[in-house]
């Protein structure tokens, strides 16, 4: 045994090393999620959120005026204009796909028939020629640009301005509170039934609980939502608040149950000697001692339901004024889901209140996810 113990000793760094590379897994792309929601299509586009502190460059192409844009100005024709957007710096620029950097701020590229162009380093461009031009398209001018970094509050502004995001928030709230108070409510009493009452075909019941946990919820969704058809539920908040309830129930009598398995077994023999029913044992005794239990499952439960966009779809539907907060994001990223700014906007809007959530019971998390786990009642 002190061998054993010494070489759980030694492996302590190996824990905590993998601990760590867990945490970091975690934690970059929530970073990196958390930054480009900051950043403008253009920045995510040219460079990666590890480069947001520094300034960008960017190549691209703009088109000079054409003839209907010049002017003769000393005995030569000229078209003017600007390759630069605001907050944008030259770098280099040039006439050629083959050779975009070709030319510095300010140097004179020669053209055909006498043809001139120069690009100052504000951007302002000036094409002349000896004889009038003719073409109806304009030059390429290929530009390298720099822009500083900057951050922008222009995401949030069109996550949270987005139609229907408040009535699609109370919606999210309606949904999410009652079907994790109803299977916490129905858990308890089972897990406590499973735990320490004696009846016929208690192992059964515990071995089937323990295989629900593996069966998706997928497979139930069209047959529910017949039944719910058939006895007159429909689509609507109880229907989604029942089927919520169902597929949570597996996990919470499992988790529930082995909590308050591993109770003081004197506690409960005392009270039933002091003539205590099992009712008031059940609420006097077992749910004060299996809060962190509840509050665990609480908190898997919550962040479940929040972030749901299937059972909603199917239960509750697609109108405006049934969309759960998840639905409105994905009307708002559209088909395509190309808005990588939206999108991490969104990402970080939607998690607010969860997080408020486990930030208020996580120092419950780990007490009741480990309880239970070494005695057995």
């Amino acid at each position: 045994m002190e061998g054993m113990a010494g070489r759980s000793a030694r492996l302590t760094w190996a824990v905590n090393l993998a601990a760590a590379l867990l945490v970091v897994l975690w934690v970059v792309p929530t970073l990196g999620l958390l930054v480009s929601s900051f950043r403008d299509r253009d920045q995510i586009a040219a460079s990666g959120w590890w480069r947001a502190a520094f300034p960008a460059t960017a190549s691209s192409f703009v088109r000079a005026g054409t003839a209907a844009d010049q002017v003769e100005m000393n005995g030569l024709w000229v078209i003017a204009g600007s390759v630069l957007a605001p907050g944008q710096g030259l770098q280099a620029w040039g006439t050629s796909a083959r050779a975009p950097e070709a030319y510095a701020p300010g140097d004179v590229a020669d053209l055909k028939a006498g043809a001139a162009l120069t690009v100052a380093a504000d951007g302002r461009y000036q094409l002349t020629s000896p004889t009038p031009f003719t073409e109806k398209r304009g030059l390429r001018i290929f530009v390298t640009t720099i822009a500083p970094p900057r951050a922008t509050f222009e995401n949030y502004a069109r996550v949270i301005g987005a139609e229907g995001l408040g009535r699609a928030f109370l919606n999210t709230m309606t949904v999410t509170i009652p079907a994790t108070v109803i299977p916490i409510l129905i858990a308890a009493f089972a897990a406590y039934a499973l735990a320490w009452m004696q009846f016929a075909g208690r192992a059964l019941l515990l071995a089937a609980v323990v295989g629900l946990l593996v069966v998706p919820l997928q497979l139930a969704l069209i047959p529910l939502l017949r039944l719910h058809n058939e006895i007159g539920l429909g689509k609507g908040y109880l229907g989604i608040w029942l089927a919520h309830t169902g597929f949570g129930l597996p996990l919470a009598i499992y988790l529930l149950r082995n909590y308050m398995a591993g109770l003081p077994k004197e506690i409960i023999e005392s009270a039933r000697v002091d003539g205590a029913t099992e009712f008031q044992i059940f609420i006097r005794i077992i749910l004060p001692l299996s809060f962190p239990a509840l509050a665990s499952f609480a908190i898997f439960q919550f962040l479940w339901v929040w972030n749901d966009l299937l059972v909603a779809t199917v239960f509750l539907g697609n109108r405006p004024d049934q969309l759960v907060m998840t639905g409105v994001l994905r009307e708002l990223l559209g088909s395509r889901g190309g808005d990588w700014e939206i999108l991490a906007a969104s990402a970080f809007i939607s998690i607010a209140v969860p997080l408020l959530v486990f930030f208020a019971l996580q120092k419950y998390l780990v007490r009741g996810l480990l309880a239970g786990s070494v005695k057995g009642g």
